[in-house]
Formats: structure tokens, sequence, C-alpha cells
């Protein structure tokens, strides 16, 4: 090969490792310049065949043209790991200056309601109170016979009841209007003492800015040899002082009437109303928050208890409601209305786990 062969073959290389646009081009230049079958390499194989002078010449032609390559290689590809490097950092950008977005426990935000039914739950079982819960779907017997509502009863004509169809024995289920059947089932399955609540979804045929088709109850249950309305008034109080997170509350009991509890009676609470807000512990109105009652001895028979041996208490309030009266939600709907806004709003961050130590709203 003569000097211009090799001069020509030297730039043709080098331009080609100047034109390369990326590591795996340049790679293939070096392979086909100083691989084993490369221009450069096939060059050096033919100096075994040249007389000792000119392989001292030739050789020396060969060697520098091949330090050239290796050098413009090295420094070619430098340039190349630096520009996609460079390119790496300008796609992986991260503009400080934004604000942090804020992580999904942050952002996500826990119903008043399933907050309110956690407070709840938590204060009872302070006092020593398990959850009994029981299916949605009832039988009219344990919705209502079982409870001392009598078949054509006026009483059952309170609950306006979703009825399904009847089976062909004549028997209709309903959807409960109220978590009383739990109790019915808590007594059939379980000997006293008895101390439970009874949490969970109701159902009435009703809609306005108080009520909706679908709603949610506490009832509580105390069925012992010695239990009386002393025991409950106490329960009752120690309730509302928690809940509403005041030192002291005063309570009006008022006789009123339910089929399953005699004597039963209606509870009103202290409290002042300012400005649309409504604050328990203090002023001169009273507020309506629940109902309640000696179990009816009617009751406790068709539960398998005898009314001799044994008495019992049971009180029942909307979850709904009070969560309303604590948290100042002025229209029932708007808890059922998904509306991010609202949720925003009113809502509890999911780590705020209500306690009586930390407090319940804290």
């Amino acid at each position: 090969m003569t000097l211009s062969d090799l001069d020509k073959l030297q730039n043709d290389i080098l331009g080609a490792i100047a034109a390369a646009s990326d590591e795996a081009a340049l790679e293939a230049v070096r392979v086909g310049a100083l691989g084993k079958k490369g221009s450069i390499s096939a060059l050096l194989a033919t100096l075994g065949k040249m007389t000792p002078d000119e392989r001292k010449t030739e050789g020396a032609k060969i060697n520098l043209a091949k330090d050239k390559v290796t050098e413009a290689l090295a420094a070619r590809r430098d340039v190349l790991k630096n520009a996609a490097l460079d390119s790496r950092l300008a796609s992986e950008t991260i503009d400080v200056s934004l604000p942090v977005r804020e992580t999904p426990t942050e952002t996500g935000r826990i119903h008043p309601l399933s907050q309110v039914w956690d407070e709840i739950t938590t204060i009872f079982a302070d006092m020593g109170f398990s959850v009994a819960e029981g299916p949605d779907i009832e039988t009219d017997d344990y919705n209502f016979t079982k409870l001392n509502f009598p078949e054509g009863h006026p009483a059952r004509e309170m609950h306006d009841t979703f009825f399904f169809n009847r089976k062909p024995d004549g028997e209709r289920l309903l959807l409960r209007t109220h978590t009383s059947p739990v109790q019915v089932r808590t007594m059939l399955s379980q000997k006293p003492p008895i101390r439970v609540i009874c949490p969970g979804r109701t159902y009435r045929i009703d809609s306005d800015a108080t009520h909706t088709p679908q709603f949610h109850q506490v009832e509580g249950l105390v069925i012992d040899k010695g239990s009386h309305l002393g025991h409950l008034k106490w329960i009752l109080a120690e309730f509302c002082k928690a809940f509403f997170e005041v030192d002291n509350v005063t309570m009006k009991f008022r006789p009123s009437f339910f089929p399953f509890t005699e004597p039963s009676l209606e509870v009103d609470i202290q409290c002042r109303r300012d400005k649309g807000e409504i604050r328990f512990g203090e002023g001169n109105d009273w507020l309506e928050i629940l109902g309640c009652g000696m179990v009816h001895p009617n009751v406790l028979r068709a539960c398998g208890i005898d009314p001799d041996v044994y008495q019992g208490f049971a009180w029942g309030m909307g979850i709904d409601r009070v969560a309303m009266l604590k948290y100042g939600i002025s229209d029932l709907r708007q808890m059922f209305e998904s509306d991010v806004r609202w949720i925003n709003h009113y809502g509890f961050k999911p780590l705020d786990v209500p306690t009586l130590a930390g407090g319940l709203s804290s």
C-alpha cells in the first residue's frame, strides 16, 4: 500500500469517527478499522510477509495511523458521552421552585360519617361495649314482630319501609328501617349479660334536608339483672360529653312512645344557638338528639330472655344527625353527593384517627 492510500484510509476513518452520532455508531467505526477484520488490522497482518526493511518502514506508518485513529476514537467517545449526559440531564430536569406535591395521605380525606362512626365506636369501646353487626336485608319478624310491632299495629306506619316482593310462602323481606334487628340477633345468639352497640346503614322512604332514603344509625343495648335508667342516663351523659368535647352537659328526658321500650324516653341536650352555630353544654335552648328506654318485656320474651330475671335498656341515634350537629353541616343530602370540594372542606386526614386521649376531632 502506498503512502497516499494509507493517508486516504486514515482520513476516511477519521471522517467516519467525526460523523458518528452516538456511541453505537462510533463502535461500528472502531470495529471496521481496528477489529479483527478491520482495515488497519488487515494492514498490520501483512507485515509478516515483508522484508525486515519494509516491515520497519511500513510498520511505523501503519502504527502511526492506528495511534491517530485510536486517539480520535477516544476523543469522540468522550464528546458523545458528555453529549448523552447533557441530554439526559436536560430531560430529567426538576424545577425546584415548584411546590412539592402532597402525598396521598395528605390529599385524601375521610368522610365525616366514617369519622363520626369511628368516634362513636371509640367512646363506647372505652365504656366496655362491643360492636354487633347484622344484614341490611331483614325479615319482617326481626325488623318488627320480635320488637313488639304486632301485625297491623299503627306503629308500623311510623317506618316508611322498602319492601321486597313476597316469596311464594308469603314471607316478605325488607330493607331494615333501624338497627334494632341487630339487637334481636344478639339477644338470640348470646346469653346475658349483654353490652353492645349496633352501628349500620338503615333505609326509609324519605328525602329532604334532614332525611335521606339511606342513612346511618347506632343503637346501644345493655341486658343484665340489675340494669336501670340511672345507668342509661350516666352512659348517655358521658357519651355526649366525650362526643361533643365539652366538660358538662345538661339533659332532659321526656316521656315518649316506642313499641320496643317501656318506659320510652326522648332525650334533649342543652345548647346555645348563635349565628348559625350550635354549642353544647351552655345556653338556654334544647335540642333532641336520641330516643331510649327500658327494653320491653315482650321483646325479651321474644328473644328467649326471662324478663323476671333480666332487664335492660336501649337507645338509638342517627349518626348522620349527630355528625351534622357536631361539624356544622347544614344539609344531610350533601353527604351523599360525592362533591370533592365538600369532602375537602368537611373531610378528615386519613391519619387523624380519633382517640379519647388525643382528642376525637383534633
